[in-house]
């Protein structure tokens, strides 16, 4: 079971992770000037994989952003994630737990094949909130 594990993490592991209907956070300098700055956009449209579209909650506006920009957005426990990386990679999953210290949640993977699977430490960087 955990040779099998590893290699779906090993295949599903890219090193893009941008899909539409996630809540990102804006990271970027450049666009600090702008007013976007660690504000949250929900990715609209994916372009190249890198890059993606991106509709800003607040004002509605639209961007075009780099993933290297960009932050995955955490909810609170109880809400709902898409695995954007790893060996589950585009499952949905239900927040648990979060642990700070090392970074990473613990998620239960909902519908599908894994349904009702326990992953008990996801890093925060393989986890997004998903737009409800």
């Amino acid at each position: 079971m955990r040779e099998e594990e590893w290699v779906k993490e090993v295949s599903n592991r890219k090193d893009y992770w941008l899909c539409e209907g996630i809540i990102v956070k804006v990271m970027s300098k450049v666009l600090a000037d702008k007013g976007y700055y660690k504000k949250k956009g929900v990715v609209r449209k994916v372009i190249d994989r890198h890059v993606g579209e991106i509709e800003m909650i607040d004002t509605k506006h639209v961007l075009r952003v780099d993933q290297e920009e960009l932050e995955t957005g955490i909810p609170l426990i109880g809400g709902l994630v898409r695995i954007v990386n790893g060996a589950y990679r585009g499952s949905n999953a239900r927040l648990l737990a979060v642990d700070a210290d090392k970074y990473c949640a613990k998620a239960e993977l909902e519908k599908g094949l894994y349904d009702g699977r326990v992953l008990p430490a996801v890093e925060y960087e393989d986890i997004c909130k998903i737009r409800a």
